[in-house]
């Protein structure tokens, strides 16, 4: 498709055309805030995929700005790392290795409701005395019935 045809030129008796010249991006543009937003909306599931069913909480969300570590302990007491199951014992080393050790780098800490809390002040109390300062747990919020308002 060659574009629509502007400014005719009078040379002697004949008429002549010149093609556009421009791009039009608006269509680029569309389908870019479309995938800008389908990625915004599949990015938070994509991040840990440890199944783990969280206590809830009406607290509010934090907003990070770049992507925390993520451990999490499921119902048989396993420790992930991400997605990688990890020994407790091998845990800071790999926190350190991952972060270049940097104290401040942000650590989230996710516990399965039906184990004992003593584990996840167990994995907690691992990673503030390895000197991390932003260790914070993950709950759910509580799913509100429409009927009871």
């Amino acid at each position: 498709m060659a574009g629509p045809l502007l400014h005719r030129q009078s040379g002697g008796g004949s008429q002549r055309y010149k093609a556009m010249a421009d791009i039009n991006v608006t269509p680029m543009v569309d389908v870019m805030l479309v995938l800008l937003v389908v990625f915004m909306v599949t990015a938070p599931l994509l991040t840990v995929g440890v199944p783990v069913d969280l206590p809830q909480t009406s607290a509010q969300q934090l907003n990070e700005p770049k992507e925390p570590l993520v451990i999490s302990i499921n119902a048989q007491g396993k420790t992930f790392l991400q997605n990688n199951e990890i020994a407790t014992d091998q845990l800071v080393p790999r926190l350190q290795a991952i972060t270049n050790n940097n104290p401040s780098a942000s650590i989230y800490v996710r516990g399965d409701k039906a184990i004992n809390y003593g584990a996840v002040l167990e994995v907690m109390g691992l990673v503030s005395a390895a000197g991390f300062t932003k260790v914070s747990l993950i709950a759910e919020q509580p799913h509100t019935d429409i009927k009871s308002r």
